[in-house]
């Protein structure tokens, strides 16, 4: 039976710092997925960055600026960026799953869940046989609240 964990909490409770560090913990496995970051200005939050853990590939994903649609708050989310930097790695890990392998996802919140390929790749991943390590935000939404979500 594959291993499922969710991280759930509030923003800055650490989530992201325990991912990188799992992260770094299973080098003898193949880890695939993405982490997000604030990014700040002057102290002020003003978006966030969504970064593959394989290659670093890194992207604006939402920020004040954007124009949306979709926003989350006061941010404009670029889907885009959750098709080209967020997705590959997961469909990868979904089309090659050996034995071993770990899906680190960072996180399943607001922003990431805009994107419906996003949601569609994260339910085949929980039908699959790949361990999945994710991080929720702490509050209620329809598809992570799902039993499908997470089984």
């Amino acid at each position: 039976m594959p291993t499922r964990i969710l991280l759930e909490g509030r923003p800055s409770s650490g989530k992201t710092t325990v991912v990188r560090r799992l992260t770094a913990l299973l080098r003898t496995r193949r880890a695939v997925g993405f982490t997000t970051e604030e990014i700040r200005h002057g102290g002020t939050r003003s978006g966030f960055a969504l970064e593959t853990l394989k290659g670093g590939q890194r992207a604006v994903l939402a920020h004040v600026d954007f124009p949306g649609p979709p926003r989350v708050g006061r941010y404009g989310v670029d889907l885009g960026v959750m098709e080209r930097v967020a997705l590959p790695p997961l469909r990868s890990a979904l089309a090659r799953a050996a034995p071993g392998d770990v899906v680190l996802i960072d996180e399943l919140g607001r922003m990431e869940l805009a994107c419906t390929a996003f949601q569609d790749t994260v339910r085949c991943l929980f039908e699959s046989d790949i361990d999945i390590v994710a991080t929720v935000h702490a509050h209620s939404d329809p598809f992570t609240d799902a039993p499908q979500a997470a089984p």
